[in-house]
């Protein structure tokens, strides 16, 4: 017999409008993948990826990418200093909780926030050099470039070399327009394009090639009047270039050395 709280999930959820549709579903699929959703949630998920192909296979791809990334991933042990010095702020932070008695959680909640701080300087120094980034919006590039390379039938939509076949490609299927450059003479040479799905929204993916390495540029609307040079950042052994030029948001994302990719930048932004 279920629990009370499973039984009054499946009466909310069949007193619901289930037939969730691919955007909203698209938001949602990344908490589904992780186990994140409420139960109700997770069954109009379900649903909608018994009704829906395309959104069944993009579940797929992510939990195809999410155990790669978990396989592959490298795991960083805290040196010996840094754990005493967390161990020495809870002790600090313990100590001083009894002459507070009424708020006894602000201390714990001042420890515990240095305590992440500290851990978070030292796997993040060196590693990056753009402190603004969006932890989430960064993890789902790289997710996205991941799969392009695992699984090929999501590599490219529009194969051509020729930009003036790309970037009509887009029209209709995107409320903006790309700009597309073909950099063949430059020494990367334009492979194609792709629709994409980044930031809640769907977005342009241009493929470009230096000798064996893909590079994916993502593109998508910025703030207006917003503008930013080119940042470099780099996860799990990716490159990733963030700016923003002409009312766009640019993202390069490969695992071609920094210095190429930098280059690759330049071109573009040219």
């Amino acid at each position: 017999m279920p629990a009370n709280g499973s039984r009054n999930a499946w009466r909310n959820w069949g007193t619901r409008d289930r037939n969730l549709n691919c955007e909203e579903t698209h938001k949602l699929i990344h908490g589904y993948v992780d186990g994140e959703l409420d139960l109700v949630r997770s069954l109009e998920i379900d649903q909608h990826l018994q009704e829906c192909a395309a959104c069944a296979q993009a579940c797929a791809d992510l939990q195809a990418v999410r155990t790669a990334i978990k396989d592959e991933a490298p795991y960083f042990r805290a040196p010996p200093n840094l754990q005493s010095r967390i161990r020495s702020s809870l002790r600090e932070a313990s100590k001083a909780a009894p002459t507070m008695p009424v708020f006894p959680l602000r201390w714990f909640a001042i420890a515990a926030s240095l305590a992440l701080v500290l851990i978070g300087s030292w796997l993040l120094v060196g590693v990056l050099s753009s402190r603004s980034a969006d932890p989430l919006l960064t993890q789902e590039l790289l997710a996205s470039h991941i799969r392009s390379q695992m699984l090929p039938g999501h590599r490219i939509d529009v194969e051509s070399s020729n930009q003036h076949v790309v970037k009509p490609w887009f029209d209709g299927r995107l409320d903006f327009s790309p700009a597309v450059k073909d950099l063949t003479d430059r020494g990367f040479p334009l492979v194609g394009g792709r629709l994409d799905y980044l930031n809640n929204r769907p977005v342009a993916a241009l493929v470009y090639q230096r000798r064996e390495h893909l590079i994916n540029l993502f593109i998508w609307p910025s703030t207006p009047g917003s503008s930013a040079v080119p940042s470099t950042l780099t996860r799990q052994g990716y490159h990733l270039i963030h700016w923003r030029q002409s009312g766009m948001n640019y993202w390069a994302v490969s695992n071609l050395n920094e210095s190429e990719l930098q280059e690759f930048v330049r071109q573009i932004t040219d």
